[in-house]
């Protein structure tokens, strides 16, 4: 089956939750997958839901004894984009100045020299390539 992105659309509530915890966890069994989620739903139902996004080619498993070991289809970085797009257009209706201000202004960490520069250096580039 061929790898696609999660677009938000494609995925219902229990969807994004369960590929939520299968990027958090990189690769997981259904118990594992159950045992992270909020009022999990029952093993079966687990099983159902991963049945559907493998369908969906958002999922795809290998078997490991008798059990079965899922993991996303799509790299970390491809869903960390659309996530982040989703929230731009959510929340910041698009501004990416207003997403890093509210960024920078909720995080409670203080930012060192390198992870300064290292934005800086993202800024420069976004300029250099017109965005």
């Amino acid at each position: 089956m061929s790898k696609r992105a999660i677009a938000s659309e494609d995925l219902s509530r229990r969807e994004r939750q369960i590929m939520d915890v299968l990027y958090r966890l990189r690769r997981a069994t259904v118990a594992g997958i159950r045992q992270e989620l909020p009022d999990a739903p029952s093993y079966s139902a687990v099983r159902t839901f991963l049945r559907i996004l493998e369908e969906k080619g958002f999922v795809e498993h290998e078997e490991d004894g008798p059990r079965y070991v899922y993991q996303p289809t799509a790299p970390i970085r491809t869903a960390r984009r659309l996530a982040a797009r989703r929230l731009l257009e959510t929340f910041f209706d698009g501004s990416v100045p207003q997403a890093v201000a509210t960024l920078l202004d909720v995080s409670t960490a203080k930012l060192s020299d390198a992870e300064l520069a290292e934005l800086e250096i993202s800024v420069e580039k976004a300029k250099k390539e017109g965005r």
